[in-house]
């Protein structure tokens, strides 16, 4: 496709992404969909350069403001150009005061980052900026800031029911798909390139699964054991539970709670090739369906990953930060905190709760973690620094809070979507 036809594209995929009224990855199916004159290579390319004004879209801006014309063009000829090897062939198509603006843009571009303004050093929206800064300190709000524009790496996590790690890194590299050992968790692989896995045969057959170190690490301090009853409270696709299950062996009970019927579904074909047959996906209608009421007091261990605002994901989906706002965390930590309270009951004396977010921000974190306590004396704080150096994780104290008590991971330090864990006991 020439690249006048490919500007056009890029331009209507803008001009539906910027309106925020749906999650991007939503928008590029349906409008890919549509297009059915696109090739893959397009496609990529067009969802490349979408990405990039997601990620970037205050310094994109501050650019486009300089230009004339519909704004979603600007934006999309300042995506493919800046990221093109050989922007001359975006410039040969354009009007001579067009391909000056933005021969004029490129060479902006490449300005030191300490002469941009502020907001587009962190391509963060103002509440949002003010939150982080407050929260690690001007030191590392910037260096945070900038790990949120990368892309994520690909981890996957080894079902170590099939295979062992070690197997599993010989065997994809024989299909020239190279990896590392993840840092923490000792289920996982990195690859070093990002490579489409639908075909791949240890894909297929369930030994190993799509998940990044992080969420890992959540299911790995659960620390489930053989022939316990184990429920994952908001349990998604899945993820989480898979890995539960094959760190019980295979042995015990495993429920999979959610209020979503059909994502759930999309867990049943990943748990037929996984060799789990200890889970039990159940539908509730909310967290205090009466479905739940036969199973209080009677859990082991109960995770509780969250609803949440997302915000420790904005490698993958930078869309979320335009549009979260500061009124809805209020109105998701009110969920947060109806959700845990209902989790808890499940446990009985001497049963570990964990509760977990991909959030970033204080208010779906610390402060739940700290309001549940208050509320509910008969649960002990379970310090998660001692419980990841007990798992024999490299490192533990440096995944966690100053006094060991949270499980913290930023992308910054880490190299892993931000996350949040906390724990407790149940001591009656």
């Amino acid at each position: 496709m020439p690249p006048k036809a490919l500007l056009t594209a890029a331009t209507e995929l803008l001009r539906l992404a910027l309106t925020f009224e749906h999650p991007f990855d939503a928008v590029a199916q349906r409008f890919f969909r549509e297009q059915r004159s696109l090739g893959p290579r397009e496609r990529a390319l067009l969802a490349d350069a979408a990405y990039t004004v997601l990620r970037r879209l205050r310094w994109f801006d501050q650019l486009a403001s300089t230009g004339k014309g519909p704004r979603e063009r600007r934006l999309a000829l300042l995506a493919l150009a800046s990221g093109d090897p050989d922007a001359g062939r975006w410039l040969a198509v354009l009007e001579s005061s067009e391909a000056a603006w933005l021969e004029s843009c490129l060479q902006a571009a490449q300005a030191p980052l300490s002469e941009w303004p502020e907001a587009c050093r962190h391509n963060l929206p103002d509440w949002l900026a003010e939150r982080l800064q407050a929260q690690v300190g001007e030191g590392e709000f910037l260096p945070l800031a900038q790990s949120l524009l990368d892309t994520a790496p690909l981890d996957v996590r080894v079902n170590l029911l099939q295979e062992k790690r070690a197997q599993i890194q010989a065997e994809l590299s024989k299909v020239a798909i190279e990896s590392e050992a993840t840092p923490y968790s000792p289920w996982g692989l990195r690859l070093k390139s990002k490579h489409s896995l639908s075909k791949n045969d240890a894909y297929l057959r369930g030994a190993i699964e799509v998940q990044d170190e992080g969420s890992q690490l959540l299911a790995l301090l659960l620390d489930a054991r053989r022939g316990e009853m184990v429920a994952d409270f908001c349990a998604g696709a899945g993820g989480k539970t898979l890995a539960i299950g094959a760190a019980m062996r295979n042995t015990g009970r495993l429920y999979a709670f959610d209020t979503s019927a059909h994502r759930l579904q999309a867990l049943q074909p990943r748990l037929a090739k996984s060799g789990l047959d200890i889970v039990y996906p159940s539908a509730i209608a909310h967290e205090n369906d009466v479905r739940l009421a036969r199973l209080a007091g009677k859990m082991d261990r109960v995770l509780v990953d969250a609803p949440c605002s997302g915000l420790g994901t904005l490698r993958r989906s930078p869309d979320l930060k335009w549009r979260t706002s500061a009124a809805e965390i209020l109105a998701v930590q009110e969920r947060q905190h109806a959700i845990l309270a209902a989790a808890a009951r499940l446990l009985k004396p001497g049963g570990r709760l964990v509760y977990a977010t991909c959030s970033l921000l204080e208010e779906e974190n610390e402060a739940v973690a700290k309001a549940f306590e208050t509320v509910h004396s008969g649960f002990s704080t379970l310090g998660l620094g001692g419980v990841l150096g007990a798992l024999r994780v490299p490192q533990a104290e440096s995944l966690c809070s100053p006094d060991g008590q949270y499980l913290r991971l930023w992308p910054h330090r880490h190299a892993t979507d931000g996350f949040f864990a906390a724990a407790w006991v149940r001591s009656r």
